[in-house]
C-alpha cells in the first residue's frame, strides 16, 4: 500500500509517516519548504519527498507508482479545502484521510491498545514521560509524540509492541476518532475556540473521548467543572489521596511538570503494576523534551507555553530557577489572540521585564485585522518594565545584556518555521 503524507515536516504528520514506513507501507510525502526533520525522514528510508505541494508534482508520483491513500494534517483542508494535492486525490479517485484515520487503522491491524494522552495542557510533556518509563522497564512500544525527545524519534513502531502511546489532540475534534485502552487527561481548560463555540461544547467533547475510553485517569477539579461521572474504571487523581504522596518524591523543575509526571507514573503502575516509588524514581531521570523550558544557552530557555494556564505553569516553573526574569512573548495566532487578551492585564505582573513581539500566523481569519506588540502593550496593567519588540538586532542585544547580568531570560514562544524559537536558535 502507497501512502502520501502532505505537510511531511509537520510534528504530527512526520512522525506518522515515519510510523506507517516502519510498519511495512510504501511512504512518500510533500511539504511546503525543507527542514532538517524533513533530511533526518529521508536519512530513515522516506526518500520520496518534494517541496512545494503542487498537483503536478503529486501526478508525477502517481504516474511512476499508484498512491492508494493521502494523508493530511486537519489544518492543510482547514487552511485551503481545495489544497491542489487534496484535489488531483479528489479527482482522480485517490482516497484521502486524517492521520487519525491511518493511525487507527495501524492500532486495530496490529492489535494494539491505546494509551491517549489528551488535555488542554501538558499533552506532549505526559506521553514523553509514560514513552521514558516504558523505555526504562524494557517495555516494548510504538508511539507519537508532538516533539522532540532525546532518547528516541517522536514516532516509532515496534513489531513486539503490545500499546501505542498517543498525543491525542482535541484540535479539529481529532480525539473523537479513537477508542483508547487507557486515556490520561492532562487539564481542561477552554482553547481552540474558534471550532468549539462555547466551553460547554468544549467540555462535551472530553466527555464524548472519556466515554470512548475502557480507563481513565483524570485530576479531580476536572471531574468537577467538566460534570464527568465516575465509574469502576476512573481513577481521580486528587491532593487528598495516598498516590499524591508520589508528586512529592519527584525532583523535577516546575509543578505543572511534577503532575504530568503523577498522571504519568499512575497510568504506567495500572498497567504494569511496577510499585509506585520505583516509576518515581525512574522519573526523576527524564531529561525532558524540546521547547518545554529547554535550555537555549545559560540562562536562556524556549518554552512553547501559548495558553494562559500553559503561561501560568511556566513562570511558576521559572521562579524555581531564579527571581529576575525576563520573558520575551510571542503569542501563538492572532485568531486566538481576539479571545484570551483580557487574560494578560497581570499575567506577566512579577517579572522583572517583558517584550511582546509580533504574533505568529497561521490559519488566521483574514477578516480579523491582525493585533500588534504596542496595542497588547497598550492594554496590560503589569508589569511596570514593558514594551513592543521585534526579533532584530536591538532585540538580540537587549537579551545579551540581560544574560550578562544574570537574568534568566524565558521566550515563549507557539509557533514553528520562522518563529522566535528558530530565531533563539539562530542568534544564540
Amino acid at each position: 500500500m502507497k501512502i502520501h503524507f502532505i505537510g511531511i515536516g509537520g510534528t504530527a504528520i512526520g512522525p506518522l509517516a515515519l510510523i506507517a514506513k516502519q510498519a511495512g507501507y510504501n511512504v512518500s510525502g510533500s511539504d511546503k519548504q525543507g527542514s532538517a526533520y524533513i533530511e533526518y525522514l529521508r536519512s530513515q528510508g522516506i526518500t520520496d519527498i518534494y517541496t512545494g505541494e503542487s498537483r503536478e508534482d503529486l501526478a508525477e508520483m502517481h504516474r511512476q507508482q499508484s498512491i492508494d491513500l493521502v494523508v493530511h494534517s486537519s489544518a492543510v483542508s482547514i487552511e485551503n479545502p481545495n489544497h491542489p494535492e487534496i484535489a488531483f486525490a479528489r479527482d482522480n479517485n485517490i482516497r484521502t484521510a486524517k492521520r487519525d484515520e491511518l493511525l487507527n487503522k495501524i492500532i486495530k491491524d496490529n492489535k494494539l491498545k491505546l494509551i491517549a494522552v489528551a488535555g488542554t495542557h501538558g499533552k506532549t510533556t505526559t506521553t514523553a514521560m509514560i514513552i521514558w518509563l516504558f523505555k526504562h522497564l524494557g517495555l516494548p512500544a510504538s508511539y507519537s509524540v508532538g516533539a522532540k525527545i532525546p532518547y528516541g524519534d517522536m514516532g516509532h513502531y515496534d513489531d513486539h509492541s503490545k500499546y501505542f502511546i498517543y498525543e491525542c489532540d482535541e484540535f479539529d475534534r481529532n480525539f473523537l476518532a479513537f477508542h483508547p485502552y487507557i486515556s490520561i487527561i492532562t487539564g481542561i481548560d477552554y482553547d481552540h475556540q474558534e471550532q468549539y463555540p462555547d466551553i460547554e461544547d468544549y467540555r462535551g467533547a472530553f466527555r464524548q473521548f472519556l466515554g470512548q475510553s475502557e480507563h481513565k485517569i483524570v485530576w479531580q477539579e476536572d471531574i468537577r467543572s467538566s460534570s464527568l461521572k465516575a465509574d469502576d474504571n476512573l481513577v481521580i487523581v486528587d491532593k487528598f489521596d495516598d498516590q499524591y504522596k508520589i508528586l512529592n518524591t519527584l525532583s523535577i523543575l516546575g509543578l505543572v511538570n511534577r503532575r504530568d509526571a503523577l498522571q504519568a507514573i499512575i497510568a504506567v503502575h495500572k498497567i504494569t503494576k511496577e510499585p509506585l516509588d520505583k516509576l518515581a524514581t525512574i522519573m526523576n531521570g527524564f531529561p525532558g523534551v524540546s521547547r518545554r523550558f529547554e535550555k537555549i544557552t545559560e540562562n536562556l530557555y524556549s518554552d512553547y507555553a501559548h495558553t494562559i494556564p500553559k503561561i501560568k505553569g511556566c513562570l511558576q516553573l521559572s521562579t524555581e530557577v531564579s527571581k529576575d526574569i525576563v520573558i520575551v512573548y510571542e503569542p501563538l495566532t492572532n485568531r486566538r489572540q481576539y479571545f484570551i487578551r483580557d487574560e494578560y492585564k497581570t499575567l506577566f505582573k512579577d517579572v522583572k521585564q517583558l517584550y511582546w513581539v509580533p504574533s505568529y500566523l497561521a490559519r488566521e481569519d483574514p477578516a480579523q485585522p491582525v493585533i500588534t506588540p504596542q496595542e497588547f502593550i497598550d492594554r496590560i496593567e503589569a508589569p511596570k518594565n514593558k514594551e513592543a519588540a521585534e526579533l532584530n538586532e536591538s532585540l538580540k542585544l537587549k537579551i545579551r545584556e540581560h544574560l550578562q547580568k544574570g537574568d534568566i531570560v524565558v521566550c515563549l514562544s507557539g509557533g514553528g518555521g520562522n518563529s522566535l524559537d528558530e530565531w533563539l536558535r539562530q542568534n544564540f
